[in-house]
């Protein structure tokens, strides 16, 4: 697995990076989340041995990370780093060349991943020539080229129509059941929340939470009932509510130990219920709840974790 320990960086007097540590087992999708700014790529760059730590200690199996281990990392930036003027098949197996594989098992590898992504027919086509999605689907052959152990993706939806992001989870999906271990960043947390099994959520350079996204859902002091009726109704029985479809579905936030059969009830006295449930907050209001600014501004706030 991944091991990441003790992850400290400075740039001047901002503390960039402050004792983060996480693992990423093989076999698992671990979702690393944080505000703009949090430290999540200065981290997936360490990993990458592309920075340069003041302190800690990053292992693959045990062993430090070094240039011969990571030969077998794959990694996407958030950022792209292509050559545009570069045809899309030679720019992959000059990049396959430069992971380790020789010149015709790097072609082979290019051929395979332009078939698998829908590029093959572009194979001639330059780098600029393509469209940001399109580029985006180029950004992630680089990254699985080599068959990597690990896979380091920061924002791999991006720019993606609905028909790709299906297509790129269900690659991810594929990589991991082959055993690779992947640490993926993305700010669309129903995507994160649809393919990741667990979360490591930073902020300020220090980790706030993490654990198995179930678990973490079902330790939040929250519950949401939702209702919808048959008609417009005034109803307003939580801390805060969501009223849409004219005043006929309504969402509310109540605490976890609420008497759902009481609220249901209450809502039936009202008007006739067409459809009810009563769930824990998704992903993304687990991420607000730890990353608000009045939360962490809190002097008695400390870091919290949901074993696994």
């Amino acid at each position: 697995m991944l091991r990441v320990r003790g992850l400290t960086k400075r740039y001047g007097p901002l503390l960039a990076l402050d004792d983060v540590g996480f693992d990423v087992p093989r076999g698992e999708i671990v979702g690393f989340l944080g505000p703009n700014g949090s430290g999540k790529t200065t981290t997936m760059r360490a990993i990458m041995r592309l920075v340069a730590l003041d302190a800690g200690e990053v292992t693959w199996d045990g062993t430090p990370v070094d240039g011969g281990t990571r030969r077998h990392f794959g990694y996407m930036p958030a950022e792209r780093g292509m050559y545009p003027r570069m045809k899309l098949r030679n720019h992959l197996a000059y990049y396959g060349e430069l992971s380790g594989l020789s010149p015709e098992s790097a072609g082979a590898a290019a051929d395979r991943w332009l078939e698998r992504l829908g590029l093959a027919d572009r194979a001639e086509d330059t780098i600029q020539s393509l469209s940001s999605g399109n580029q985006q689907r180029v950004q992630l052959a680089l990254a699985l080229l080599n068959d990597p152990d690990l896979l380091v993706l920061d924002e791999p939806f991006s720019g993606l129509d609905p028909v790709a992001v299906e297509m790129l989870s269900d690659i991810l999906r594929e990589q991991v059941d082959r055993g690779a271990a992947l640490l993926l960043s993305s700010h669309q947390l129903d995507l994160v929340a649809d393919v990741c099994s667990a979360v490591v959520i930073v902020d300020r350079g220090r980790i706030v939470l993490r654990g198995e996204v179930a678990a973490l859902r079902a330790a939040s002091p929250t519950r949401y009932v939702e209702v919808e009726f048959a008609d417009a109704v005034a109803w307003e029985p939580g801390r805060a509510s969501d009223v849409s479809a004219g005043g006929r579905r309504h969402r509310i936030a109540v605490e976890a130990g609420t008497d759902a059969d009481r609220l249901i009830e209450e809502a039936r006295s009202l008007a006739p219920v067409v459809g009810y449930s009563f769930l824990p907050p998704d992903l993304s209001e687990v991420f607000l709840g730890v990353v608000g600014r009045d939360t962490l501004d809190d002097p008695q706030h400390e870091r919290a974790e949901v074993a696994r």
